[in-house]
């Protein structure tokens, strides 16, 4: 017969009197292939397989319950619960939680063979980058720039920059400084492909692109695929894709569409996208010690769904579209190493560039308004995060 695997929780006592009768109880309704526990002078040991979480807290609750006065000699068993419940890596089977072996029938055999004959990400891999990086000239390091970025960038060396984060203008119709946001959407696409061109050219290799945009549902122009599908053509690689939720559930409904028929509802959306690219290799060169994410941030990050609130200084910036420092801060600490250079080409207020450099990264920072730039400059001087 197979060894049985086991996940082994161990628990001190609190209490030198503590009973552990209840162990016993608990080991005679649940069998052995589930859960066992062993106990020592001042340990339990909690042997768990699977368990059916819900009952088994009922089981404790209840056992604890009916001992009223005597119940602080139980606490053990809350200590065994909360540990138990403690554990986020699991798999679901029969409404049980399987804690060891559940990802076994999921794995796949000779992966390595079957991507080799799959081809990872076959559109990008006969690139034409060069593998030769290049320093940033020094008057374009730390600079908020005014201009327009397509002709700015085009004075910049070729692999130069190690992040781009930027979001473009949504083509929404908002009321930007000096700058309209209403134009045809092939025009649109035109000058913004212009300039992604020029980021493309100018990224090292490994490098990575990161895009935070939203699509115009009114309009049903899925920008984000556009946009992905332009760097893939590009030959760029599509490391992933974040939904950035921002909680704005007090979006209204609107007359657009149809009510109560399926004749044309309309879908309503409380997040935007971060699409991911890298240049010519998934795999960016840094040193170690210049990594400064945390192990917990490192954990909470790559699950790709951020739940962070929306920007509230726009009023004070005067800037209808600002995305919040903390999405600024995430993207740089999970994709940047500290002194890389972070090119953000459409800067506005100059979030991206502050926190670049509250960060120790170095960063150019490029917009077409001179209010905005000044902002960002103020921003800069001031460590106004």
């Amino acid at each position: 017969m197979k060894s049985l695997k086991y996940k082994k929780i161990e628990i001190p006592f609190k209490h030198q009197n503590a009973d552990v009768s209840a162990l016993e109880l608990l080991s005679a309704k649940y069998p052995k292939e589930e859960i066992f526990f062993e106990v020592s002078k001042n340990t339990i040991l909690t042997y768990l397989r699977q368990l059916d979480l819900q009952i088994f807290r009922q089981d404790i609750e209840k056992y604890i319950s009916d001992k009223n006065g005597s119940a602080h000699l139980f606490t053990y068993l809350l200590d065994i619960l909360e540990a138990i419940e403690s554990i986020k890596s699991y798999g679901l089977k029969s409404g049980k939680r399987v804690y060891v072996e559940y990802n076994e029938e999921r794995k796949v055999k000779n992966r390595e063979q079957k991507e080799q004959k799959r081809q990872t990400y076959f559109y990008a891999l006969q690139h034409p980058f060069s593998k030769q990086n290049q320093d940033l000239p020094a008057d374009f390091e730390n600079q908020i720039i005014c201009g327009d970025s397509q002709e700015i960038l085009q004075k910049l060396p070729n692999n130069c920059i190690d992040l781009i984060f930027t979001s473009p203008p949504y083509n929404f119709g908002l009321e930007y400084a000096q700058n309209q946001d209403d134009h045809l959407w092939q025009k649109y696409f035109e000058k913004l492909f212009a300039i992604f061109d020029e980021c493309i050219r100018v990224l090292k290799f490994g490098g990575r692109i990161i895009v935070n945009i939203q699509p115009l549902f009114s309009d049903y122009i899925p920008t984000h695929h556009i946009i992905s599908k332009y760097f893939m053509d590009k030959k760029l690689i599509w490391k992933g894709e974040i939904l950035w939720e921002k909680n704005n559930y007090n979006c209204k409904y609107t007359a657009w569409g149809s009510w109560k028929s399926p004749s044309n509802p309309y879908l309503k959306y409380t997040w935007e996208f971060l699409e991911i690219f890298a240049k010519g290799t998934l795999k960016k060169e840094g040193r170690i010690e210049n990594a400064d994410i945390s192990g917990d941030d490192f954990k909470k990050w790559v699950y790709a769904k951020w739940s962070i609130a929306p920007e509230r200084k726009m009023k004070e910036y005067e800037h209808p579209a600002m995305f919040p420092e903390e999405l600024a801060y995430r993207v740089l600490k999970l994709f940047s190493f500290q002194n890389d250079i972070v090119l953000d080409p459409f800067n506005g207020v100059g979030t991206t560039t502050a926190v670049a450099k509250m960060l120790n990264r170095r960063f150019v920072g490029i917009d077409i308004s001179e209010k905005y730039c000044q902002m960002a400059r103020k921003r800069i001087d001031s460590n106004l995060f």
